[in-house]
């Protein structure tokens, strides 16, 4: 079961100072997806390819992910990323995994809501970096 949610170890590596969103980050963050049988939710620790998709125009491991800078607006601290796409693509997803790619470790689950068919550029469009939208928000 994908369960979206931000992860549990992402946000102790947070205060932990082991996550760096800022533009020059030697940071790497990823998104990889995955089938409806993976088991994604809050417990999730680091990237894993169980149950990751498998077909035309998908690399395991996924896609580098660019971070729009963060930012904050009032009491809420946030980040978002630009959109990405894997083209000449031919699969099926349920969800995906946001990942840092440098340690492995886990950020954030998105559940997509159904299982969704890639046939040629399969997108992935980012909710806007603000206070109320971006897809990784603190306040």
């Amino acid at each position: 079961m994908i369960v979206q949610t931000q992860c549990t170890i992402f946000k102790k590596n947070l205060l932990s100072g082991l996550e760096n969103f800022a533009t020059g980050t030697t940071q790497v963050y990823k998104i990889a997806l995955y089938t409806a049988n993976a088991s994604l939710n809050a417990d999730t620790l680091v990237y894993t390819t169980s149950d990751e998709v498998v077909g035309t125009g998908y690399i395991t491991g996924g896609e580098v992910l660019t971070p729009i800078p963060p930012d904050s607006s009032g009491s809420t601290a946030y980040v978002s990323f630009n959109n990405v796409s894997w083209l000449s693509s031919n699969f099926l997803c349920r969800g995906a995994l946001i990942y840092n790619s440098t340690t492995n470790a886990a950020v954030a689950v998105l559940d997509f809501g159904s299982d969704k068919t890639a046939s040629g550029t399969f997108t992935i469009t980012f909710p806007t970096a603000t206070a109320t939208t971006a897809v990784i928000r603190y306040s």
